[in-house]
Order: structure tokens, then C-alpha cells, then sequence
């Protein structure tokens, strides 16, 4: 089967943006792939963070992980820390990698204007330390969203760089982008976000996300029950692509327009629906809490599997570089 990498950062809530754009499409990968994901604990810390909270974050994050279905009998999921061929590989790719090229990529520009007071190496080299994420598994496809496009095109040319100098060594990763519906905050027009408070938490309790949907933004222009809407304007007609069923998203486009049903309606339907689906995440995830040492050793495992590829991949390019352990017969 081919393989699949991917990554996600332990910085926080993960709320229903990251399952749909992300992590549901995970979880269907993993019947056609060789799925290869990762907690990146450290892309994390290129930014500021708690770090008394890290390895909370890290264990919360891989538990909704599992709970969403990527279970070691499925994939392999670990944190990315516990394999340091991770980091000893980048090292390698940077000496292959012009600085400009760097300084040009567009997520680098964004956190450089986010994070003006602390615009460190790391934020410049994540892409090269994404990119050996995914060819020490020597991954033939990664599972992104339009915005992290541009980082796989950078691991591509990673890859042909070390490959036209050294040997071929890595496959060109090819992008699958996901046709899941880009959800925004329940402001209605910024990208979901805990630091924002526009988030709908994916472990919310119920009555948590009840109260956030009905506070959330709709249609700007509908403002009176009997006023026609527009679907097309509206976050929460986005939510219910994510959520429903196609005979109830229809339903919803024609009443919404015809002032056939009221946003608390359509809301109350979105809600029931959400629910349906995160609520026996939302179990799994209280059951596995119960038993913290399965999680310790779901990711012990999937780091023992991991290393065992990243290992073999790293005694190929120690020795294309002439650095090959035991030369002196050691």
C-alpha cells in the first residue's frame, strides 16, 4: 500500500475546524493507506507555549486521535519527539536547502508578523523539519488543506535537491487535498480558533455547544424570521455540509431561502446532527481517560513502529552522505 504522513501540532483544544478539515478524512485514509500520523510536538514549540501543559496536551492530543478512529490496529500514530531521526534528518536537508527559499514561504511571513517579538530559527526551518517528517517514511502522499500545499511542493523539491546530489533516495510526496467544506468561527468570518473564542470545542459538553451554535453568526442579511436567506453566506449552512445528511442539507438550502424555516430551527437540526456523530467520540474519549496507560503505550508503540522505518531510511542516507556509522570498523 502507499504511504501516508501527516501532523498535528498538541497546541491546545481541537475543535470541530481540525476534525472535519483534518482528522475524519484521516480516519477514512486508513483503508486504502499505509498511514503514518504524528502528534509534531516540535513544531510547537517554534512559538510560545506552557510549558508545564505540553505533555498534557500531547496525551489529549493523541487520545482524540484514537478516539476518532485512528487506532494502532489501523495505523501508526506517535509523537514525533520520540523518533530523533526526525530532527537528524532535517539537519541533513538543511544543508541542501537555500536560505531564500526559506525566507520565501508564505506561512513563515504570517508567524514572523504574528510572533514579532520572537522570530526565531525554528519558525524558518519548519518547513524543512515537516518536510523530513515526511520522507524519513519516505510518504508518497499527504493529506492537507489548501494552505499547506505550498509545504509539500517545499518537501518535493527537498527531496529532488538531496536526490540530484546525493543519489536517488526519497519519493516527490504528492498532495490529497480534502473536499471536506472549510468551516470558520462561530463569529462567522475568522478561521476557528480557541484564541479567538469562535471555537466549537470537538469534547465540548452538549450543552456547551447548544449555547455556542445559538450565539453563532448566520446569514448578516436575514434579520427577521420572515426574511429569505442565503445559504451561501452563511458559516452555519457550511457546519451542516460538514454534519447532515444530503436530503436534510437540501431541505435546509431551499427553506432557509424561502423563509421557510428560522435560524434556530436550522441550528437546533445542525446541533442534533453534530452530536450524532462527536458524541460517541466524546465517550470514547472519557472511557480511554479512565485508563491512561493505554495511551502510554498505543504511542510507545507507534514510536517503536516508527523508528523501526525511520532507522533503516537514515543508515541509507548516512551512507550517501559518507557518514555511514562503523566506517573505522567500529
Amino acid at each position: 500500500m502507499d504511504r501516508i504522513f501527516s501532523g498535528i501540532q498538541p497546541s491546545g483544544e481541537i475543535h470541530i475546524g481540525n476534525y472535519v478539515g483534518a482528522i475524519r478524512n484521516w480516519a477514512q485514509l486508513v483503508n486504502r493507506y499505509d498511514c503514518v500520523y504524528c502528534v509534531v510536538d516540535y513544531h510547537a514549540i517554534t512559538i510560545e507555549y506552557e510549558v508545564a501543559l505540553m505533555q498534557q496536551r500531547i496525551l489529549e492530543t493523541a487520545t482524540v486521535l484514537v478516539a476518532c478512529g485512528l487506532t494502532p490496529d489501523r495505523c501508526k500514530l506517535f509523537v514525533q519527539s520520540h523518533v530523533p531521526e526526525h530532527t537528524e534528518l532535517t539537519w541533513i536537508f538543511n544543508c541542501v536547502t537555500p536560505v531564500g527559499e526559506l525566507e520565501r514561504m508564505t506561512q513563515f511571513k504570517e508567524k514572523g508578523k504574528q510572533h514579532r517579538h520572537n522570530v526565531n530559527v525554528g519558525l524558518l526551518d519548519y518547513p524543512v523539519l515537516q518536510a523530513a517528517d515526511i520522507l524519513i517514511y519516505k510518504a508518497g502522499y499527504v493529506p492537507v488543506g489548501e494552505d499547506q500545499i505550498q509545504h509539500v511542493e517545499f518537501s518535493r523539491e527537498i527531496a529532488r535537491k538531496f536526490n540530484a546530489r546525493f543519489g536517488d533516495t526519497f519519493p516527490e510526496p504528492q498532495v490529497l487535498l480534502s473536499d471536506a467544506p472549510r468551516i470558520l468561527g462561530t463569529d462567522g468570518g475568522s478561521k476557528m480558533s480557541k484564541s479567538l473564542n469562535n471555537a466549537i470545542g470537538l469534547l465540548d459538553p452538549p450543552e456547551v455547544i447548544q449555547e455556542k451554535l445559538r450565539t453563532a453568526v448566520t446569514d448578516a442579511n436575514r434579520q427577521r424570521r420572515s426574511d429569505p436567506g442565503n445559504p451561501d453566506r452563511c458559516n452555519i449552512f457550511t457546519m451542516h455540509q460538514a454534519f447532515s445528511r444530503p436530503d436534510q442539507i437540501a431541505f435546509i438550502d431551499h427553506h432557509c431561502r424561502t423563509a421557510g424555516i428560522g435560524c434556530i430551527e436550522c441550528k437546533e437540526i445542525l446541533f442534533k446532527n453534530m452530536m450524532e456523530e462527536i458524541g460517541p467520540i466524546q465517550g470514547r474519549v472519557r472511557e480511554m481517560n479512565q485508563n491512561p496507560q493505554y495511551m502510554v503505550d498505543v504511542l510507545k508503540s507507534g514510536a517503536a513502529r516508527c523508528k523501526a522505518i525511520a532507522k533503516e531510511v537514515m543508515d541509507e542516507v548516512r551512507s550517501k552522505i559518507g557518514v555511514k556509522a562503523g566506517w573505522m570498523g567500529k
